[in-house]
This record gives structure tokens, sequence and C-alpha cells, in this order.
């Protein structure tokens, strides 16, 4: 057994015990998150069954993507995305998890529209209110979907988060629990009619996120371990 099997066997052993904490029975989707892995060790983890792959850079996906197996994997652009690169990332990716303006939005909608599709995206909110990182402020959310609802070549389907870094886990479960919150208020309008995916969660926080309500977890050191150069 791999290093790499091992690991995600912990993974998923600790998103079924967190789930089950929660009495949650629904699905979690566990993305895969490959900055700077390889695609030998990306086609090793889907081979182990990892149906999602997450990538936070366009030209890194441009390299990468030709040399995987690609049956039935989904894959997420998680990253921050710049306008000038819509039109890869329409190509590339089954999912956009980081929209974070209306400009962007309006973007990925032309860009989806000459393609002949509706691309799936989730709003990226800037939970901390940390200057450091993208996203909208959390009470930017509701009027950004007012507005957004007029682009018909993007369905917005959920929200996204980066939780602040801290030493306690602890910490981070009132911003989890902020963003559950406001999932549940956003399913319950118009706007969020198509509401389904809460992505919040990485390798230090994917337990508690998920005892908070998380429906994807992007998950990459658990997995990989150290990252190494393409």
């Amino acid at each position: 057994m791999s290093q790499l099997e091992i690991n995600l066997g912990t993974v998923r052993e600790n998103i079924k015990t967190a789930a089950s904490r929660a009495g949650r029975n629904e699905d979690i989707t566990l993305v895969a998150v490959t900055k700077t892995v390889g695609a030998p060790r990306v086609n090793e983890i889907i081979e182990l069954g990892i149906k999602d792959i997450g990538e936070n850079r366009i030209q890194e996906a441009k390299i990468k993507f030709s040399e995987l197996h690609k049956g039935g994997t989904s894959f997420h652009m998680i990253g921050h995305l710049q306008s000038n690169k819509v039109k890869d990332a329409v190509k590339l990716f089954d999912i956009i998890q980081s929209v974070d303006s209306l400009s962007l939005a309006g973007a990925i909608d032309k860009e989806a529209s000459k393609s002949g599709k509706v691309m799936p995206c989730l709003i990226e909110i800037n939970i901390g209110d940390e200057p450091s990182k993208a996203g909208l402020k959390y009470q930017e959310v509701k009027a950004f979907l007012v507005e957004a609802v007029k682009y018909r070549s993007l369905r917005f389907e959920g929200l996204m988060t980066v939780a602040p870094i801290s030493a306690s886990l602890e910490s981070v479960r009132p911003f989890f629990k902020k963003m559950k919150m406001l999932f549940d208020e956003i399913k319950q309008t118009p706007e969020g009619k198509n509401f389904k995916h809460l992505s919040m969660g990485m390798s230090q926080d994917y337990v508690v996120a998920i005892e908070e309500g998380a429906t994807i977890v992007r998950v990459g050191s658990a997995l990989f371990g150290n990252r190494t150069g393409l």
C-alpha cells in the first residue's frame, strides 16, 4: 500500500467520522488539491477512486490536464481567477469555485455563452475579512446575487471560503458556522434556488468544516504531503 493510499484512507475515515459526529448522512465531496503535484501522482489518486481534482493555477492545469485520466473526473478551479484567464478556465474546468466579483462573473458568462454551456460556479467569500485574501465580504453576497441573476450562461450553485489560519481548530469554527448560516439563508431566496454546495475546509480544518455543514472539502497536503515541483 502506497503512502498516498494510506493518507487517502485516513482522510476518508476522518470525513466519515466527522459527518457521523454531526449527525449527517449526505455525501461529502472530497476535492484533492493537486497544486504542484505532478501528473503521475494525480493519476494515482484518480485510480484510487478520487473523482474531483482541484487546481489553483490555469497555467499548471493547461500543462497537467493533458496527461491525466479524465474519465468520470470533475475538475475544480479553486484559485484566484483573473479575467484574462477566463477563456481557458471555462474550457478546462467543470466548476469554478472562486468567483469574487461581478466583472469576473460577466467574463465567465461571456465565454461560457460562446461555448454553448452553462458554467457551474461558487461565490468565494472572505469570511475573515482578511486584506490578503480574495473574496466578497459576507455582507455583500446577497446584493451580488441579485445583480448576478442577469447572467444566463453561468449558474451559482453555492459558496466557498478559506478560513483564517489559526493554531486552534475551535477558533475557526465560528467562521464555518457563519458560512453555513448564510448558505441556508440564501437557499431560501429565488437567487439561491440552485444552491447545493458549501465548499469550506482544507487539510488543517476540514474535520471542523464538515461538523459545521461543508458539502465540499478541499484537501491537499493531508493527501500528498510535502509538495514538489511538476
